[in-house]
């Protein structure tokens, strides 16, 4: 029996705002421990979860924006992909799981599919994998499972699932679905938890690629036919797969949840099962779920980073670039990066997407940028600016170049600080070293590439007339930027 893990790594996280935003959302983030939530994700299954159950690389589906960040965390822990699927435009759950089933198949496999959203935790890996293990039996034999969370609270924010007819007692439980329940006022959620017969809907699903795409043909058959039209139009590019735009585009966008899932538990053949999942799972969803699932001092206060507080109580308080102190605050959230600091009463954690609605309102670039940027080469972060100039400091990764461009406003002088980079300028290329400069000027074309085996860092000094980003003609690049 073959499993392949299938990753969704679209989301954007804006209710961790200012950590998480538009261009580095939370699953790129490291909210516990030393991996990031997307390390974490494909890090879970571990290499094995059964004598008979042979796990394959990682399928991984985000957006063109996130491609390398997704790319560049697996090789840090080491990870090989199966791939990673690049979609043009969101369009929900439901299209994503079914252009991966699509390409599951390819070569004449029919795997099970492990659907995981990259930006969730789960505490305990191996109480996770026994659930797997329990729904793979379940879905080798067609069914279309979901994991349902042992609920521990009346939570408001999540979907629950009513447990229907036990198909195994044994531990972890598994049930016919009953029905899917909307997320719940407080009253309600405290009644399904007393009943004790519901569930949180996590998201998680596991099925055969061919059930999926059976189950999805008979109840939403625009996708399918929207979806096969992407991946038969697709381009390949290394580890990347494009998705046509014409046709993903064209795909009507749903969750799979209301594209499939629900409208299996109505139907005659219902092929709907969960399995209860207590495994210390959340969707860190906001600040007050940080607070749950991170360590805690005496006082209940979550820290990270240069922090002190003095008589405060359950707060969080995360310091990214320099001391932030609190005295006498109970209950808080206070965030300090680079280029903004959020204050927010913790029950209020929800309310944090109205700051980044207020940025996107205002045209702010706080809502989709941290002042260090990250390309498919490494990244750079801004350290000063004024009329007519800024200073930036840039990081190469080793073997990363920047495309062959040039600009029509702005010259460049370049410091490097360490490592060893290859520059071009116009005819001409040559090596720089630690404190050796160099000076690019208006018009002339150039590049930087680091031909070393460490990160090559400089500081560049722009000046002219015009300095933004879009001031860039690229003649050539090898990530296929336009």
């Amino acid at each position: 029996m073959k499993l392949i893990p299938i990753i969704l790594a679209g989301g954007g996280g804006t209710r961790l705002w200012p950590l998480s935003r538009g261009h580095y959302p939370k699953q790129f983030l490291s909210v516990r421990g030393d991996y990031t939530l997307l390390q974490d994700t494909l890090l879970r299954l571990g290499d094995a979860i059964d004598e008979d159950m042979e796990i394959r690389p990682s399928l991984v589906v985000c957006n063109e924006e996130h491609r390398f960040m997704v790319g560049e965390q697996a090789r840090q822990i080491d990870h090989g992909l199966h791939g990673i699927v690049l979609e043009p435009v969101g369009r929900n759950t439901a299209p994503a799981l079914t252009c991966a089933a699509l390409l599951s198949v390819e070569d004449g496999d029919d795997p099970l599919m492990l659907m995981m959203p990259a930006d969730h935790l789960i505490k305990r890996s191996d109480q996770f994998r026994a659930a797997v293990v329990a729904g793979a039996a379940l879905a080798s034999d067609g069914a279309l499972v979901t994991f349902g969370v042992v609920p521990d609270k009346p939570e408001t924010g999540y979907g629950y699932i009513q447990l229907g007819d036990a198909i195994a007692t044994e531990q972890p439980p598994r049930h016919v679905i009953a029905k899917f329940e909307e997320k719940p006022d407080l009253a309600t959620a405290t009644r399904y938890l007393d009943d004790g017969g519901y569930r949180w809907n996590s998201g998680i699903f596991l099925m055969r690629a061919s059930v999926w795409l059976d189950a999805i043909g008979q109840f939403n058959a625009k996708i399918l036919e929207a979806c096969r039209g992407a991946v038969a139009s697709s381009v390949r590019d290394g580890e990347f797969v494009r998705l046509d735009e014409a046709s993903f585009s064209a795909c009507p966008s749903d969750s799979i949840d209301y594209a499939v899932m629900e409208p299996v538990v109505t139907d005659s053949t219902h092929r709907g099962a969960v399995v209860s999942l207590d495994a210390g799972w959340s969707d860190v969803g906001s600040w007050s779920s940080i607070w749950d699932v991170s360590d805690r001092d005496a006082g209940g206060n979550v820290t990270r980073g240069d922090t002190h507080i003095e008589d405060g109580t359950n707060n969080v308080v995360i310091a990214e670039h320099r001391l932030v102190a609190a005295l006498g605050c109970d209950d808080l959230v206070i965030v300090e990066t680079s280029d903004a600091v959020m204050v927010a009463a913790k029950d209020r954690a929800q309310d944090v997407k109205k700051i980044v609605d207020w940025l996107n309102e205002q045209g702010r670039d706080e809502r989709l940028f941290h002042r260090r940027v990250y390309r498919p080469w490494g990244s750079y972060e801004g350290v000063d600016a004024g009329p007519r100039f800024q200073v930036k400091r840039i990081i190469v990764n080793p073997g990363a170049s920047l495309s062959l461009q040039m600009h029509h406003h702005r010259a460049e002088h370049w410091i490097v600080v360490s490592g060893t980079a290859t520059v071009t300028c116009g005819d001409k290329e040559f090596l720089l070293s630690e404190n050796e400069s160099t000076y690019i000027p208006i018009g002339a074309t150039h590049r930087l590439e680091n031909p070393g085996t460490i990160p090559c860092e400089l500081i560049e000094v722009q000046s002219g007339s015009y300095l933004g980003e879009d001031d860039i003609v690229r003649f050539e690049d090898k990530y296929n930027r336009a």
